[in-house]
């Protein structure tokens, strides 16, 4: 993600951002001796997101543009929440990223052993202490941002009083929530961080790792600058949110003296037209407005995956979009477009019918099928070309035929002469429909001069159409996904409404359509361009036969644009 700077201009001609700036700066003064280690460390409490993407890109893309080294750590810090499923869905989606974290896979839970031996140490120094109030009550003592906090009635106890109750607490003597042990710094300090904060709580919930072996579990605050330390940590890159807890960071490992890692904001990565929480992301889930964390209209990357995104284009996406320290909410069709532009480059050309309206050739011969040479992908001379059969009764796109088109709808109508890609021009000559009046085939007709999509007299058809053998194409299920809501800000509190009020009832439309019958064995996961709509991806419902498809993203649409337009 992250080209290396050359005399402070990146190699890629954009210059370095602020978080490369200061790793230039730490290097230049000596400080971690030049080194850079990186790390993600997600709480294992649900699926990663896109917002998440953008935090394994800048770590991973830091460490590896300074010859650097980059961990993937788990947060297991609140056995309440977590699950191995999480652990094990967070694992694959940062390597679908490429993100390579080598042997490098470490737990906060392998370190509550020192973690706790630390804790005792600042209680033995008169910087901790074991207080009996409640969580309510915590926070009733902690004050206001405008009015300062109350010291706790047992904020001075001995020494050897807390070392006794910490102890206790380790060995399970106390109620959940009964007692807690809190740093001892300042109650009337501005930051409310600062206002005696919490490092342990009791709480009996079994482990994904430990099971039972504890009853105290250490809270973020007091975690997340240890677990950085232990490892080595150079650069604990955050979102901006922990802005105003680097102070209680920086308090922890200077009071306990160990190895003190730098800790530095940014701006998180926001879409428009979706959720970015993964309490909200579980709301969903199981609420069943979504078919799983997997359901490719969620951002999480198990459902991005699922759709077609690719991991280039993810990280192409978050490269583009660049590091600040400002909060932005991003035009998805922005990250739409970097899927696009990977798959356009990448993904195979096939034809696939989504609504099919049936066209006889009244003047091709009966029986006869003909092989016509199609291109597998322009942009790549290497994937070559393939067969696909033509044949007397095709099907074609039922929005590419109307029968009274209006002004700049070049598809086929009435008399019309369009061009089949691949094959032959054809001009509809009659229309048949049924008892509604509704259209169900068209009886055309076709030039066998124009075999290849050329006219030896030079005309040109204003449109060129895709289609499928009728006698060949297998039928598939397609999936048509929208916007998960309907509102570009579903989260805005201006709306006084909950989110999920803006769920997009048309967000899914699942069509039986007609493909080619190479696509009859795709695999989940391979990604087509479906020609003239738009990429596609085949799901994991998948069977031998009968194939499933995501709409990753659609192509442009030159009529599409004129309809809204109101042409």
């Amino acid at each position: 993600m992250v080209p290396r700077e050359v005399d402070g201009t990146m190699t890629d001609g954009k210059p370095a951002h602020f978080i490369q700036a200061l790793v230039d700066e730490h290097a230049r003064t000596g400080r971690f001796g030049g080194k850079v280690h990186t790390r993600f460390p997600p709480e294992p409490n649900g699926y990663l997101h896109l917002g998440h993407a953008k935090s394994i890109c800048l770590n991973y893309g830091l460490a590896k543009a300074n010859q650097g080294l980059f961990n993937l750590r788990f947060d297991d810090t609140n056995p309440a929440k977590e699950e191995q499923e999480y652990v094990d869905s967070i694992i694959a989606d940062v390597k679908w990223l490429g993100a390579d974290f080598g042997d490098r896979l470490f737990f906060a839970s392998d370190y509550f052993e020192q973690m706790y031996q630390w804790a005792e140490s600042l209680v033995k120094k008169g910087k901790a202490y074991v207080d009996d109030l409640n969580a309510d009550q915590v926070r009733e003592y902690r004050g206001t941002l405008t009015q300062a906090g109350r010291n706790s009635p047992f904020r001075d106890r001995t020494t050897d009083e807390n070392l006794s109750l910490l102890r206790r607490m380790k060995a399970g003597e106390f109620a959940d929530g009964s007692k807690s042990l809190r740093a001892k710094i300042d109650m009337s300090s501005g930051n409310l961080n600062l206002r005696d904060p919490v490092m342990y709580r009791v709480l009996r919930a079994t482990h994904h790792r430990t099971g039972d072996a504890w009853c105290i579990y250490p809270t973020y605050d007091w975690a997340h600058g240890l677990e950085d330390s232990i490892e080595g940590i150079t650069h604990s890159i955050c979102t901006l949110e922990f802005e105003n807890h680097r102070p209680l960071y920086d308090w922890f490992l200077d009071e306990l003296g160990i190895h003190h890692p730098q800790q530095i904001e940014f701006a998180r990565g926001n879409l428009n037209y979706t959720v970015m929480s993964k309490r909200k992301l579980l709301e969903l889930v199981k609420g069943q407005h979504v078919r799983g964390w997997d359901d490719p209209r969620m951002p999480t990357l198990s459902a991005i995956r699922r759709r077609g995104y690719t991991p280039e284009a993810v990280r192409a996406f978050w490269d583009e979009m660049g590091v600040t320290k400002i909060d932005s909410v991003i035009d998805v069709g922005r990250l739409e477009n970097a899927v696009r532009t990977d798959l356009n480059r990448t993904a195979l050309r096939r034809m696939a019918v989504l609504r099919p309206l049936k066209v006889v050739i009244e003047n091709y011969p009966e029986g006869q099928e003909e092989p016509l040479d199609a291109v597998n992908n322009p942009e790549d001379s290497a994937a070559g070309s393939r067969k696909v059969l033509f044949s007397r009764e095709l099907y074609l796109e039922r929005e590419d035929f109307m029968e009274n088109p209006p002004k700049k709808f070049f598809r086929l109508a009435p008399g019309r002469e369009v061009r089949l890609r691949y094959a032959y021009f054809i001009t509809c000559q009659s229309v048949v429909k049924d008892a509604r009046g509704e259209v169900t085939e068209l009886r055309c007709t076709y030039d066998p001069a124009t075999r290849g999509g050329d006219a030896p007299d030079g005309r040109k058809p204003k449109a060129t159409l895709h289609w499928v053998s009728a006698g060949h194409a297998v039928p598939a299920e397609a999936r048509l996904f929208d916007r998960l809501f309907s509102d570009e800000f579903p989260e805005d509190p201006k709306h006084g409404r909950d989110y999920k009020e803006f769920l997009n009832k048309s967000s899914l439309e699942v069509v039986t359509a007609r493909v080619e019958p190479s696509l009859a064995t795709a695999k989940a996961g391979d990604r087509f361009q479906f020609e003239r709509l738009g990429y596609f991806c085949a799901d994991p419902d998948s069977k031998p036969g009968a194939p499933a498809f995501n709409r990753t993203v659609t192509l442009k649409d030159t009529w599409a644009k004129e309809k809204a337009k109101g042409g």
